[in-house]
């Protein structure tokens, strides 16, 4: 088997792949470019996203040079995958932002040196925004069937549970499809890799490059990102877990990997790690907490910053191994404000109702007490004090 298809079996990216054989010859063969597409509806990418960044990383990684197509035009519909309901039509200055921010993340994320393997950069808005629509129907859209739409998972899902898949959505997958036969006419790419919820749309796009550019390509697909539990990873009580470390803090970030599960950490190291196998069951067998360190060291550092994580881990030593609180953040209150308005104002907590439901559970405390009123006062006598939010949330109070 080829050797970038064999780490992307044995890192646990691989889910599905079209004609494999025939890939891993070609890869053997040649260094190819392959494509994966992010759309603008959000100013950040959130974990989620991270499986398949390191996917891009991999392929440059094995001398294959990797295309990210921002979907500048197809954010404009909205992709019906993995969606129960229709998304929010964003104007074009909030597109225009988030493309800007996500496209820093990513080059900060890629190697840029090397130009055999430097990621190319496209937006589809660029070959989407001047489409005839006679023209694509007549040219394009005959090669596809309603038939065979409607069987794929995406829209039968949505069909099933008797919810809305408007006519907008439901073009999303003959876009992408077109997005892919322009990336093989004009980028000569031969790859899609998407998250496995887009395979019909892969599919798709490979039967119209094999028809219109009489080509052959080919599809990979990575799993959804689980945990040992079964929950879809980058989410938690309080929201998404951005990648962006102005919407989310390089402390939460670490600590949101510190803390996962002691039976996802081998997983993860494998998928989010340049460790080996074998380093990485020796670093588990010795101490699964040091091996989590370095899992929250490791992806803060590519994501963020080697300083950012190194600040992370102090913060993080100082306060549960040295029970210091030196280093904490602080948030400040004015006098005789409600606790829970500041807390969801500066977004410390994502809403009203979480912060309610945190103090309701006793997940809430000042100093070693308890908070049991959701309208708590913040008066001077609170000045200085330690506001610990769950277990690993700590600040200092400052009242003004």
């Amino acid at each position: 088997m080829n050797k970038f298809l064999k780490e992307f079996k044995d890192r646990g990216y691989f889910y599905q792949c079209t004609s494999e054989d025939e890939l891993s010859k070609l890869l053997d063969k040649e260094k190819i470019k392959g494509y994966i597409g992010f759309d603008c509806t959000a100013e950040s990418l959130h974990v989620g996203s991270l499986l398949q960044i390191m996917c891009l990383r991999l392929m440059q990684k094995h001398g294959h040079r990797p295309i990210v197509l921002i979907g500048g035009g197809t954010t404009r519909i909205g992709d019906p995958s993995g969606k129960d309901k229709t998304r929010k039509i964003l104007t074009e200055e909030e597109i225009e932002k988030n493309i800007k921010n996500i496209e820093k993340i990513l080059k900060n994320y890629l190697d840029n040196n090397d130009p055999k393997t430097k990621p190319i950069f496209v937006n589809n808005y660029s070959w989407l925004k001047g489409l005839n629509y006679i023209s694509f129907l007549r040219d394009i859209g005959k090669h596809f069937t309603i038939n065979k739409m409607l069987t794929f998972e995406s829209v039968k899902t949505r069909l099933d549970r008797e919810q809305s898949l408007s006519y907008m959505e439901f073009n999303y997958m003959i876009l992408q499809a077109y997005d892919f036969l322009e990336l093989n006419k004009n980028e000569n790419c031969t790859l899609q890799i998407g998250g496995s919820d887009q395979w019909g749309n892969i599919v798709l796009g490979m039967e119209i490059i094999s028809k219109i550019n009489k080509k052959d390509a080919f599809g990979l697909t990575t799993p959804l990102l689980t945990t040992s539990t079964g929950k879809k990873m980058g989410k938690t009580e309080q929201g998404a877990v951005w990648i962006d470390q102005n919407k989310y803090s390089s402390y939460d970030f670490y600590q949101y990997w510190r803390n996962v599960d002691d039976n996802d950490v081998e997983k993860l190291l494998l998928i989010f790690s340049d460790l080996d196998k074998e380093e990485i069951k020796i670093l588990i067998k010795e101490d699964i907490n040091n091996a989590k360190k370095k899992l929250a060291y490791l992806v803060t550092t590519d994501c963020h910053s080697e300083s950012s994580a190194q600040e992370a881990e102090e913060k993080a030593r100082s306060i549960f191994e040295n029970n210091s609180y030196d280093n904490i953040d602080e948030i400040n209150f004015k006098i005789d404000s409600k606790l829970i308005d500041t807390l969801t104002s500066n977004s410390t907590v994502s809403s009203k109702s979480e912060a309610k439901r945190l103090i309701e559970g006793g997940g809430m405390k000042i100093d070693d007490d308890q908070i049991n009123d959701i309208n708590l006062t913040i008066d001077k006598s609170y000045n200085e004090k330690i506001l610990k939010i769950g277990k690993k949330k700590y600040f200092k109070i400052i009242v003004k």
